[in-house]
């Protein structure tokens, strides 16, 4: 019997953005510098096969500083960025550490900071305990920043500085979903001071695009990404919302669901952002394995962001 046949879209920009792959390279060129083992605390991006490839070269993932045995070895702080306190207790330990929060979470932080500072009471909008979300709030004095994380707590938030009110963002939300928050937020308060620049980051923006242009395409649409990794969970639901109704997150421990894909004709893919492309082809070839399988890459945008790594690792 022949094999069906099936179509793959594959979107593009789909995987690692410049913020990962500067946070990966990080660690390994640490153990590179300094030997094994090098300590990170918290995962250094969301995905169970990078943590395990790292471990594997040397890396050991904790979550706080008091578990490291061997204060005498490096610390590295993942690409989520950490609270202030977190680098003032590495000094206190006399640890040696090495920041690889991405470059646009921290742009973040220092506006946050600067908003702070002229005054103004900030709104966080993002989702609670997310380590994002615990580095950002964590720049400031307790009671100067609120988390907002959906529409209604939009609605019901009050505040008590109602002149001098500002807002940020996490930046791997839904555009849309952040966009519905901050306009309720601008009918409710309406001098609230936005970001000079979008919080949320390109590359979160690129890959929720690039899903939105073939989801309506789809019979079935498929993110390949990890349960914790907000953006790629974010990617599913802009899938469901662009059209196709049956999106799933394709992470470690999912099977894969051949009865769904058997009734499909086109099937899209795309990853997120802490996503490395072998996952992608690892699952592609799989399918290949059952179906007659044709794929059509389908680029939204081109990137060619780079972010440098810190110096005294060059």
């Amino acid at each position: 019997m022949k094999n069906k046949e099936i179509k793959i879209l594959l979107s593009a920009p789909r995987g690692f953005c410049a913020g990962v792959e500067r946070a990966i390279e990080i660690v390994e060129k640490s153990i590179q510098k300094f030997g094994a083992p090098v300590y990170v605390r918290h995962e250094i991006v969301h995905n169970k096969y990078v943590v395990d490839d790292l471990k594997n070269k040397g890396a050991i993932f904790v979550e706080e500083l008091e578990e490291i045995e061997d204060k005498s070895r490096p610390v590295i702080f993942s690409a989520h960025g950490v609270p202030k306190k977190i680098p003032e207790d590495a000094k206190n330990y006399n640890m040696t550490y090495i920041d690889a929060t991405c470059p646009l979470v921290s742009k973040v932080h220092r506006e946050a900071e600067n908003l702070h500072k002229a005054g103004y009471h900030l709104i966080l909008i993002g989702h609670q305990n997310h380590p994002e979300v615990v580095g950002t709030m964590g720049q400031l004095p307790n009671g100067s920043i609120d988390l907002i994380q959906n529409e209604d707590e939009a609605r019901k938030y009050k505040t008590k500085n109602l002149d001098k009110i500002s807002y940020v963002t996490q930046t791997t939300l839904s555009v849309d979903d952040t966009r519905e928050i901050v306009k309720i937020l601008k009918e409710r308060f309406p001098n609230i001071k936005e970001p000079m620049k979008e919080d949320i980051c390109y590359a979160t923006t690129n890959r929720q695009m690039a899903v939105k242009n073939i989801a309506k395409k789809c019979d079935l649409f498929f993110v390949i990404g990890s349960r914790n990794s907000s953006n790629s969970v974010r990617l599913v639901e802009v899938a469901k919302k662009s059209g196709c109704l049956n999106s799933l997150l394709i992470h470690s421990q999912s099977e894969i669901p051949y009865e769904l894909i058997e009734k499909s004709k086109t099937i899209g893919i795309s990853s997120g952002a802490s996503a490395p492309e072998i996952l992608v082809n690892n699952f592609i070839n799989n399918l290949k394995k059952r179906f007659t399988v044709s794929i059509d890459e389908v680029e939204a945008i081109k990137e060619n962001v780079v972010f440098r790594i810190p110096k005294k690792l060059n």
